[in-house]
């Protein structure tokens, strides 16, 4: 039974808690002048999946039928949806990322962006995406104040301290020396800037503000209470516009807008209900117009904002974070990271996004167990790197190079999820991650191993646990780390020599591939059967999703024949075995 509270209807937000003894309560928030109603799915299903399934596609189907956009605001939308070309999805989201926020550090300047840049160039790391984070932005500091987050946006342009030149001549140089770069992003808050925006800067002179209160959702050391200054909902649409033709303009043609979560923690709840969804429809329309697809949702997992922008299915795809930062230095958050990532894939594979597990850093302890998770996740591939300090084979077991010289991630066709819903995070097992590429029956499971625990795990695992095996079927399974094939598997063999042994140290991850296997009977072999299998890539952490396309034909000259079309050069590999019964 999957119980789910529905938000985003009528100003109405409901969700579950917990007690501090462990019983589940619900919490009903109405921000509307008038009753309203709070509405929880309950459905039932044979297993976790099914009903799970069936509670979201109902709420899918309450959303859109009792939204309360207006019909220019839906044929605006539907308009962009169809004039985006497929294609330009593949491109954004396949394409290696390079983010600089935790490899750049705070203080940022484009000298540092320029050097980071041309640092990967030189040790051959061929990015597809840069995205240029937090603290590019004209800002206003208070007086007598270093908190980050009581700064307030001033106007459109860079900061002149860092981009003297401003920002056009930052991109311009970016591009004109390194043309593999296909796409440059930029970080800003949904809102303006974390404070808000300044009252005695452009923004402010050129657009209608509204004065709002916010509570405190930072440690007692960050405080972020008090007033704050924003646009208000009858010009943001404007503002939107304006700002991403100035961002276009500069060359930029993509977006990581953060910090969404902060029109929740308006007090006021006439001012929740009167900029929450301007602010949310503005920002996707402006989006959707001027860059596409090209658009990262952050900071965006509070209960309105997933019903109201991210379960709809009226609008393309986006990235949107699946969880709080990578944290490079708490050692203790990296399994967390990974464990929350692969849970909250259980809401978010049903939402209309592709959920974004975050950048993380190939020089670190936890940095093969992040970039895997990142491989079996069916999201982005973002580095943050410091320049000069990048794991270059592990770099190399996330990406290939396409004939075109594009360094290009390879993704699986479904999102990775957790096997078990029910895992707790202290449980001494396996977390499994689970996801499949291919077509039904023909494609290839696929099941991400991590030891989140502080111990050595050990777990014997059937091939019943990779997604999308059937019966009928004979299957070899790969381990990525060892590189070791199992003997022939059948979904209905329960003998002792059938199941697979996993031992992993504590930080310890790896990648299980099921192939199916394919038989052909040859006129010289005596009635055996030779069973084929196709590997993908190998070497590479999901080289299985490296394959597009493959097919098999038994020749009349007795040979196989086998054909794949993959979306890297690479080593491609193949299994052979012989026996005549299993």
């Amino acid at each position: 039974m999957v119980l789910l509270a529905v938000s985003g209807i009528d100003d109405v937000s409901a969700l579950f808690r917990s007690d501090a003894v462990g019983n589940i309560t619900l919490e009903a928030r109405n921000d509307g002048p008038k009753a309203g109603i709070a509405r929880i799915i309950v459905a039932l299903g044979n297993d976790f999946e099914s009903a799970n399934a069936a509670a979201m596609y109902q709420a899918r189907d309450l959303v859109q039928n009792l939204s309360l956009a207006t019909s220019e605001e839906k044929q605006e939308l539907e308009a962009l949806k169809d004039d985006i070309k497929p294609q330009w999805m593949e491109n954004w989201f396949d394409g290696l990322t390079y983010c600089t926020w935790n490899g750049l550090g705070q203080n940022l300047t484009e000298e540092k962006i320029f050097n980071a840049v041309d640092t990967l160039a030189a040790n051959n790391i061929n990015i597809s995406n840069l995205i240029i984070d937090d603290n590019w932005q004209s800002v206003e500091t208070p007086a007598g104040s270093e908190n980050q987050f009581q700064q307030t946006w001033l106007e459109f342009e860079a900061n002149t301290t860092g981009f003297p030149n401003g920002l056009k001549h930052t991109i311009t140089n970016i591009r004109s020396k390194h043309p593999n770069i296909k796409h440059i992003a930029v970080w800003h808050s949904l809102i303006g800037y974390w404070g808000g925006v300044s009252p005695n800067g452009k923004i402010a002179r050129d657009y209608k503000t509204v004065e709002v209160e916010r509570e405190d959702s930072l440690p007692a050391n960050l405080p972020m209470d008090g007033n704050m200054t924003l646009v208000a909902a009858s010009d943001i649409g404007k503002l939107y516009n304006d700002f991403y033709t100035f961002l276009t303009n500069c060359g930029i043609d993509a977006v990581k807008t953060d910090s969404q979560y902060l029109l929740d923690t308006l007090t006021s709840a006439s001012a929740r209900a009167s900029l929450t969804n301007a602010y949310l429809d503005a920002w996707t329309i402006a989006g959707l117009r001027h860059f596409s697809v090209k658009a990262i949702s952050c900071m965006s997992q509070t209960p309105n904002i997933i019903f109201h922008s991210q379960l709809p299915s009226n609008r393309p795809p986006i990235l949107v974070r699946n969880s709080d930062d990578f944290f490079p230095e708490i050692e203790s958050s990296h399994a967390w990271h990974v464990f929350t990532n692969a849970s909250n894939a259980l809401l978010t594979q049903h939402l209309n996004v592709v959920p974004d597990f975050d950048m993380f850093m190939t020089v670190h302890e936890y940095s093969a167990f992040h970039a895997a998770a990142r491989c079996v996740s069916g999201g982005p591939v973002y580095i943050t790197d410091v320049p000069g300090e990048h794991n270059i084979p592990l770099i190399n077991q996330m990406t290939g190079p396409s004939p075109a010289g594009k360094s290009v991630i390879f993704r699986p066709s479904t999102f990775g999820k957790t096997r078990d819903p029910y895992q707790g995070y202290q449980d001494p097992v396996l977390l499994k991650i689970s996801t499949y590429h291919g077509a039904a029956v023909t494609g290839t499971g696929m099941l991400g191993l991590f030891n989140t625990t502080s111990r050595p795990v050990s777990e014997l695992l059937h091939i019943a646990l990779f997604p999308g095996v059937v019966e009928a079927q004979l299957y070899v399974v790969r381990s990525h780390v060892s590189g070791l094939v199992t003997p022939p598997l059948q979904l209905v063999d329960y003998r002792p020599e059938s199941l697979i042994y996993a031992s992993l140290d504590v930080c310890g991850y790896d990648i299980l591939s099921a192939f199916p296997l394919r038989g052909f009977v040859r006129p010289s072999s005596k009635e055996e059967t030779l069973w084929v299998a196709s590997l993908g890539l190998l070497g590479k952490m999901s080289g299985a999703a490296a394959v597009v396309s493959s097919e098999m034909t038994l020749l009349e000259t007795g040979r196989v024949e086998i054909v794949s079309s993959l979306k890297a050069l690479g080593v491609w590999g193949t299994c052979f075995s012989y026996f005549a019964s299993f």
